[in-house]
């Protein structure tokens, strides 16, 4: 009898169209961050520095806020305070870029900036953990496609909206910061009413699957029917090693494929003084970039669930190395927005199979934990990314510090193959058996 596919879960969906809202501001004011600052004289590696400070302080709160979903089992209230925070950081970069100077104007955005970042990291982590509790297991990875999708979608039409407001206001960054106080708003509303936590997971015993992964990835660690997420040393050494060799091998993936990822708002500058683009039309890099990423997405998450998770990944590698040299070496603006493009799709296929990857292999109990560290390696690999980032960029060049981005991501590549050639591979037949006892 051939065998039903699942349905995606409509709590999903909210999700997915909850963060969409809330990126559009994101995008919104991403997009034309960059380009503020440097109208008021800030320098590109003062940009640069600002900019993958704030990712890297999102990336650790992601860190916090997946441990504490697990340890009190409420992912749902973790995701609402990161929400609400994000509501009061607008308000704040709105009241900055209008009755500041240009000195505390950059305070007043690092401020705000952290602020938001502190926001996304709270509701990140739990929101990624949230679907893939939800998330039936056979379209895992067409869940998390879905949600990185409408989330993307949220950034493109965020990007689109900073061009039409730009021309609108004739360059008035003061009444778009402004402008983008009200779409958080309406994703709070949303994620309060309509979206719930999964009990289906928060039990304290474990599925067949589960229990083969753990006695498969560390036959050591105490039987799952102990209290699972107490506050001590033991505690937490106990649940680092329940999450498997092979969860740790990808995050050895992910530290050097994160250093790569240098910031997306150098693209826009590097279009900007080194092929004339003008001003106003500096959103249309993050419209570029978001569009592919939100075309790309959701088709891989679907296409992972079908084929190797490990081969899609690295498909997503060689297209940040072919951003990269496009990027490096573009003749014209052309080549380097079919760079952006490329940099874009690279986004949608690496960060959905990363975050698959990473429920496959987490316990259910542990996934916001999982979450957690994944985004712990990417926020000490992109700080370093945006300290040799701007270092290149304004002492070499832009060419120069993507031939480098492009060189550690190629690295990534191999790195990735060794994983799952001697990992991945040689514990799943294993972990298969176990599962068919």
């Amino acid at each position: 009898m051939k065998k039903i596919k699942s349905k995606i879960p409509f709590s999903i969906w909210i999700i997915g169209i909850a963060s969409g809202l809330l990126n559009i501001t994101s995008s919104f004011i991403f997009s034309i961050s960059g380009m503020f600052l440097n109208s008021r004289g800030i320098t590109i590696d003062w940009i640069s520095a600002l900019e993958h400070t704030v990712e890297a302080l999102a990336y650790l709160m992601k860190v916090f806020s997946g441990i504490v979903s697990d340890y009190f089992r409420r992912r749902k209230t973790i995701i609402l305070i990161g929400f609400g925070l994000s509501m009061f950081s607008r308000p704040v970069l709105a009241i900055g870029a209008t009755f500041f100077a240009a000195s505390a104007a950059f305070i007043i955005m690092f401020l705000s900036r952290i602020m938001e970042r502190i926001a996304n990291g709270l509701q990140s982590t739990p929101r990624d953990a949230l679907v893939a509790d939800l998330s039936p297991e056979d379209i895992k990875g067409e869940c998390f496609g879905l949600r990185q999708a409408l989330t993307t979608s949220g950034s493109f039409i965020g990007s689109f909206l900073a061009i039409l407001c730009l021309h609108l206001t004739s360059n008035n960054y003061e009444k778009l910061f402004w402008f983008a106080t009200l779409p958080p708003i309406v994703a709070f509303l949303i994620i309060y009413y309509f979206v719930h936590d999964s009990q289906h997971h928060y039990l304290d015993t474990q599925d067949d699957t589960d229990r083969a992964k753990e006695k498969i990835n560390h036959p050591t660690v105490p039987a799952a029917t102990e209290p699972r997420h107490e506050i001590s040393f033991a505690g937490m050494k106990r649940n680092m090693m329940r999450l498997g060799t092979k969860f740790w091998a990808l995050m050895m993936v992910v530290a050097v494929f994160m250093l790569a990822r240098v910031s997306e708002s150098i693209l826009t500058l590097h279009a900007l003084k080194n092929y004339g683009l003008k001003e106003s039309w500096g959103p249309i890099v993050g419209v570029i970039y978001n569009t592919a990423t939100a075309l790309a997405a959701y088709p891989i998450g679907r296409l992972s669930d079908r084929f190797s998770r490990t081969a899609v990944l690295a498909g997503g590698c060689l297209c940040l190395v072919i951003s990269d040299v496009l990027l490096s070496f573009s003749p014209s603006i052309l080549y380097v927005y079919i760079g952006i493009a490329v940099w874009g799709i690279q986004i949608g296929v690496t960060q959905s199979t990363f975050l698959a990857l990473i429920a496959d292999f987490a316990p259910s109990d542990l996934r916001g934990t999982g979450f957690g560290i994944f985004n712990f390696f990417s926020a000490i690999s992109i700080f370093m990314a945006g300290i040799y980032g701007g270092y290149i960029s304004k002492h070499y060049s832009i060419q120069n510090m993507y031939a480098v981005s492009g060189f550690i991501a190629f690295m990534a590549i191999i790195i990735l193959y060794f994983v799952h050639k001697y990992v991945f591979s040689l514990q799943a037949n294993n972990v298969t058996k176990e599962c068919c006892k």
